[in-house]
């Protein structure tokens, strides 16, 4: 069986590069001896019959209605995949757009599709740096954060603590939001790239679901060999020892 992942308005949402996290899932996927493709969805008639898994990464404030336009062409399968456990991973503006709204600095608000608690609401400036949380069975994972919105409502189910940098603000000490199988962050990176045991995770569900067993290939052992190089830069610079607890 094929696991498809989809990667939501690339051409709208991949400022960060964030898109290509899908890609990430579907090359570790491949690693493990699984079949994968990744499928780029700009509207609701170009989705596949079926969905393993969904990236909707971040785009700028411009991109904002349009992508909700879209977005909402698919707000029925997004709210069913959600129900039915498929990994939704979403990133930056592309989580604003799936949660209550977006509140802009000009005082006009976008409404958002509803998919995870919470709303983005304005910040006296932009935040951008390094930003290293500690997430449950996770570890410590790492990224880079660059917003202009503090992220409010999502207390009781974040994707982590903040343990350096920003993360959702108001002195929350906490970054993302989580329900059930999706996934709303700050971290751009791409997180899956810098955090392969963010990817593993997702994949093994995305594995279970489809009946099948995912373990990590030979060739993610070499990856991941650089990933940590680079985690215990990021980590240095920031000034947080691991583990992270």
């Amino acid at each position: 069986m094929t696991l498809t992942i989809v990667s939501l308005l690339p051409r709208l949402q991949n400022t960060n590069g964030d898109a290509q996290n899908a890609h990430v899932l579907a090359a570790r996927a491949r690693w493990a001896g699984l079949e994968a493709t990744v499928v780029d969805v700009e509207s609701a008639q170009a989705l596949p019959s079926r969905v393993d898994a969904v990236v909707l990464g971040s785009g700028s404030d411009s991109a904002l209605e349009p992508s909700r336009a879209a977005l909402l062409t698919m707000h029925d399968e997004l709210r069913r995949w959600g129900t039915e456990g498929v990994p939704i991973l979403s990133i930056g503006t592309g989580w604003e757009l799936l949660s209550w709204g977006v509140e802009l600095h000009d005082g006009r608000s976008i409404e958002g599709l509803g998919i995870l608690p919470g709303r983005a609401v304005p910040r006296a400036g932009r935040v951008t740096g390094d930003l290293v949380i500690a997430a449950p069975r996770l570890g410590a994972l790492v990224g880079f954060e660059n917003h202009a919105r503090d992220y409010v409502g999502a207390e009781g189910s974040p994707l982590g603590r903040v343990r350096a940098g920003h993360g959702n603000g108001r002195d929350s000490g906490q970054e993302g939001a989580v329900m059930g199988s999706v996934y709303g962050t700050h971290m751009h990176g791409p997180i899956l790239a810098k955090n392969p045991v963010f990817a593993d995770h997702l994949l093994s569900t995305i594995a279970a679901r489809s009946g099948q067993e995912y373990t990590p290939g030979e060739q993610a052992r070499t990856v991941d060999g650089y990933a940590a190089a680079a985690r215990a830069a990021q980590l240095a610079v920031a000034g947080v020892s691991v583990p992270v607890s």
